[in-house]
């Protein structure tokens, strides 16, 4: 028997650093969707446990040990020894949670494949900061350093385009180019639908400006989104990534057609916010 389960990239709407901890982790508040972008893991028991990578992004994963995969597989007791498939289309070191879809992903197959129960809320933060969001698939409000996860509440339907200039970039490092740690918060969420996106407007990632002074090629994707007439753009994460939204499948795509023929080489995808 085997278990499939599909990892989403997360896209953080917005991102704001409101503080430091004394052991140096950042608090955070962030309004966090996702989109299918075709990536998967596919497990199977076997007499050992064993990852294999495959799909377009294989090259960019070498299987090691500290997989964040293996690490998820290695919460369930010993005699789950499990074979793991990846389907890797996503960019790594992106800030769309590949890593930390994929170990989402992983966990949910684990508990199904083996009859156990979740790994806890601690031991899922054991793995990162973006996993505990990444187990579920609807809009969020993520806050703290991962683990305070609520329902961001009703947004109208909106459609993505996701750009990655093909530069990985380290979570670290952008926080070492954020000057300030200590921002405004987010405003609280509108009630209604209609008022989503003009909140949305009014908030920000405070990584974008660090991550851009990090990686220049991100100014770029910025300002090729920006040039397809987006209700918004902006960076997720940490970056590289960034993302523009639409009010139609169409224009998402349309977007997404229109850089990747001007920059083959970027990673490009589309498709509507999952709900």
């Amino acid at each position: 028997m085997a278990i499939r389960r599909s990892a989403a990239a997360k896209i953080n709407l917005c991102l704001h650093v409101v503080g430091q901890r004394a052991d140096g982790l950042h608090d955070l508040q962030s309004a966090v969707a996702f989109l299918e972008c075709g990536e998967w893991v596919e497990l199977r028991k076997s007499e050992r446990t064993e990852l294999n990578i495959l799909g377009p992004k294989a090259a960019e994963l070498p299987v090691q040990d500290d997989n964040l995969i293996l690490k998820a597989a290695a919460l369930f007791p010993s005699h789950c020894q499990t074979e793991i498939s990846l389907h890797k289309t996503m960019p790594v070191a992106s800030g769309i949670g590949g890593g930390s879809a994929d170990a989402a992903a992983t966990l949910h197959a684990m508990a199904a494949l083996w009859d156990l129960p979740l790994p806890d809320v601690a031991a899922r933060l054991s793995l990162g900061a973006d996993v505990p969001v990444c187990m579920g698939r609807a809009p969020v409000l993520m806050q703290g350093i991962g683990a305070q996860i609520s329902p961001l509440g009703a947004l109208p339907p909106l459609f993505a385009c996701l750009v990655n200039p093909g530069r990985g970039l380290s979570t670290a490092r952008v926080f070492e180019h954020l000057a300030l740690k200590s921002n405004p918060p987010l405003e609280p969420p509108p009630p209604v639908a209609a008022e989503f996106c003009a909140w949305l407007k009014r908030q920000r990632n405070d990584l974008q400006r660090p991550a851009v002074a990090a990686e220049p090629r991100i100014a770029d994707v910025l300002e090729a989104l920006d040039a397809q007439a987006p209700l918004l753009a902006r960076m997720s994460g940490s970056g590289a990534t960034c993302f523009a939204l639409f009010e139609t499948l169409a224009a998402a795509q349309d977007c997404a057609a229109a850089i990747q023929a001007r920059q083959r080489s970027w990673w490009v995808a589309s498709g509507a916010l999952l709900t």
